[in-house]
């Protein structure tokens, strides 16, 4: 590149895996960020070679050969940066110099293989940007289909590390080479092969468990198709139909009673059957949630969060890094970039959106001992009124209501989950018109007490800050609140000394009803130095 408006505007991350080829085309931003523009995957099954996994078959380098061409037309199609990492199936092989040739010849990609710490590392990175675990101690682990990566992490350190042989392919045909299902596997046999496998697992792991010893996580994020399969296996089970599985939390119980359903049936055809299975992984899924139930057993870990960024994701993290030279601190503040990158893109007057936030969190803080929430809703009301307005960008009438649309179904807010996004949504779209009512608002009955409840008071809340800056002209400096025993005073001072703030103060007035009900007592706003 000989200038900088050379650089790349776009990066295709690959990801090479055992069982699939992943591709991940992303439109290079500011601020660390990139906006996913497309996401491919190719099931190639490398994996499906000698019984060890030492060599790569030629049909099996033919499948990934023919994806990997089509990722690289994706990507000369955006004039993309193409960055493609290989994992446990060609770091294993001994003819992997044969494949990486033809990867360079025929598809015209350069084929990175990398470690399985690096793996490890890699992955570590695509989940702090799908979660907010960035100041937060946690795990991860992620089965793919020749190995397991398991870390344990502070902010984006990696306190330890291991990759494991233990992908749900090698697993399977380790322990059930006929596979896992029908007239080939006896219950007799299938009995003696997941205790195998289980003790296998156990024994695989308790080097690792006796080096880390107890060491506590807030967090145990689980990546991969493996775990995502096993999540929307579990969702189902109770009727449920998340929009995504980021976020999503699989108890240790949920992860017993999908692994007693795959040990119950008696065919592939079946097990294809059950709700949430992904059919292309019906075959191997049963290793890949033994290991799972192992890992969980040997931490002692009693839940799952699941998290949509993994390895490709934290290859886009790292080649981002590079393009920009920035470093990776910019996950601590993920979500507050992803928020006002959506801002920025869908609302006219951002400084509006900053004033009313910002009001919207003095009303917060003054009133948290009566409200008493925590930070996160704290984050969530921010949000809410930063992304109040953005359904303007569609009609300035019911623009409420097209804000909440346009909150649950876009692609920008980064490191929430879907309960969060939610929330968040409905915070904005009661920030005006008709209250919350569980009787003639649908997505409103849907959340459950205690959400309801947070979504009354935040609404409350932003309402009363809306009307604080009903000039839009940021009238309001500070704003400070007097809570009695019978009421609670809003007291506003302007922003520049002497300012008529007469319109704010009355609009903020008129305001006042949802907040006054949800605390029980009357909300006065009025001038500061006022009696």
């Amino acid at each position: 590149m000989t200038a900088e408006s050379d650089a790349p505007t776009a990066i295709a991350a690959i990801d090479i895996g055992t069982n699939s080829i992943h591709v991940v085309l992303a439109k290079v931003m500011d601020q660390g960020r990139y906006e996913v523009l497309t996401r491919e995957k190719a099931t190639v099954r490398l994996g499906s070679g000698a019984d060890d996994m030492d060599r790569l078959s030629d049909d099996a380098m033919d499948r990934a050969i023919a994806a990997l061409s089509r990722a690289a037309q994706l990507a000369a199609d955006r004039d993309a940066l193409v960055v493609a990492v290989a994992t446990s199936a060609v770091r294993e092989a001994t003819n992997r110099k044969k494949f990486i040739r033809r990867a360079a010849e025929e598809a015209g990609v350069n084929v990175e293989v990398i470690s399985g710490l690096e793996e490890a590392r890699l992955i570590h990175l695509g989940v702090l940007a799908a979660l907010p675990v960035f100041d937060r101690p946690h795990a991860l682990i992620d089965i793919g289909g020749g190995s397991t990566e398991l870390l344990f992490g502070e902010g984006d350190e990696v306190m330890a590390s291991r990759s494991f042989k233990l992908g749900a392919i090698r697993t399977t045909r380790r322990f059930a080479p006929d596979g896992w299902f029908g007239d080939d596997m006896s219950k007799k046999a299938r009995r003696k092969a997941v205790e195998a496998t289980r003790a296998h697992v156990a024994s695989t792991l308790a080097p690792f468990v006796n080096l880390v010893g107890e060491r506590p996580v807030d967090v145990v994020a689980g990546c991969s198709g493996t775990i995502e399969t096993l999540a929307a296996m579990a969702r189902a089970k109770t009727g449920e139909d998340p929009r995504s599985s980021n976020g999503l939390v699989v108890t240790r119980r949920e992860l017993d009673a999908v692994v007693e359903d795959l040990l119950s049936v008696t065919s592939l055809e079946e097990a294809k059957a059950l709700p949430g299975m992904d059919a292309g992984r019906a075959d191997i899924i049963t290793a890949g949630a033994l290991v799972a139930q192992g890992a969980l057993e040997a931490f002692g870990w009693d839940r799952l969060t699941i998290s949509e960024g993994s390895l490709r994701e934290g290859v886009l993290q790292e080649a981002q890094a590079r393009l920009t030279g920035e470093g990776m601190g910019h996950l601590a503040d993920l979500r507050h970039h992803s928020v006002e990158h959506l801002l920025a893109a869908a609302d006219e007057d951002p400084a509006h959106a900053r004033a009313v936030a910002r009001l919207s969190l003095d009303l917060f803080d003054g009133l948290e001992r009566v409200h008493g929430l925590g930070a996160e809703h704290r984050e969530l009301l921010e949000a809410g009124a930063l992304l109040a307005n953005v359904g303007l960008m569609i009609s300035h009438s019911a623009h409420h209501k097209h804000g909440y649309y346009i909150i649950t179904n876009t692609d920008r807010l980064t490191g929430f989950n879907d309960r969060e996004i939610e929330l968040v949504a409905q915070v904005a779209r009661f920030h005006r018109k008709a209250r919350p009512d569980e009787s003639r608002h649908e997505e409103f009955a849907s959340l459950s007490l205690v959400d309801r409840a947070v979504v009354r008071t935040l609404a409350g809340l932003l309402r009363v800050a809306v009307g604080l800056d009903r000039s839009h002209a940021g009238k309001v400096g500070e704003v400070a609140v007097v809570v009695g025993s019978d009421d609670i005073r809003v007291k506003a001072s302007p922003a520049e000394p002497g300012g008529d703030i007469d319109l704010e103060l009355y609009a903020g007035a008129a305001r006042t009803g949802l907040l006054a009900d949800v605390l029980g007592r009357r909300v006065l706003v009025e001038a500061a130095g006022g009696e």
